[in-house]
């Protein structure tokens, strides 16, 4: 699996952010109310990048040796598809909502009532942790590179032919 490259997550905050603003512009004309998600969505932001960060401490305690048992590939796995998924989900809830407070700033001395823009940064700052999270549990779930036979830098050209009688050859696939 690839890691998340920071650039991806820029471009989509950006472009979510241009379809958050151009929605909220939209919600504006046609006096509708502004797309911004409840107060009750921090909470399940925040749960899920809890569990993003229990998960990930576990597989962390496990690479860094201080479990003695063998921990589940799938679980692993499933924690690296979490903190990803983490990741691109709070770019998204970020963008939207960047965009949108754009759009707010905008007729800030209009509006009488603020409470709609505090809202919005705070969904934008759950969504900034998300992320954080997100590419935080992800470092942990990297595998070290493992050590190069010899200790001088270079692999072992001879990798692949058996070390001695009965033992199994290495092919490389």
């Amino acid at each position: 699996m690839k890691a998340i490259r920071p650039l991806l997550l820029v471009i989509i905050a950006v472009v979510v952010a241009a379809v958050g603003w151009l929605a909220a512009l939209a919600a504006g004309r046609y006096s509708l109310a502004t797309p911004v998600l409840p107060p009750s969505a921090l909470v399940t932001m925040g749960v899920i990048a809890a569990l993003t960060l229990v998960m990930g401490i576990r597989v962390l305690r496990w690479r860094n040796g201080k479990k003695k048992t063998m921990l589940n590939p799938i679980l692993a796995a499933r924690t690296l598809v979490l903190a990803q998924a983490c990741a691109y989900a709070g770019t998204v809830l970020l963008g939207w909502h960047a965009g949108i407070a754009v759009d707010l700033l905008r007729i800030w001395s209009l509006r009488s009532d603020q409470g709609i823009l505090w809202l919005t940064l705070l969904m934008g700052g759950g969504g900034l942790v998300m992320v954080a999270v997100g590419l935080v549990v992800e470092r942990f779930c990297r595998i070290p590179p493992e050590d190069l036979e010899g200790g001088t830098g270079v692999p072992d050209p001879r990798r692949g032919e058996p070390k001695g009688e009965g033992e199994y050859a290495y092919r490389g696939d």
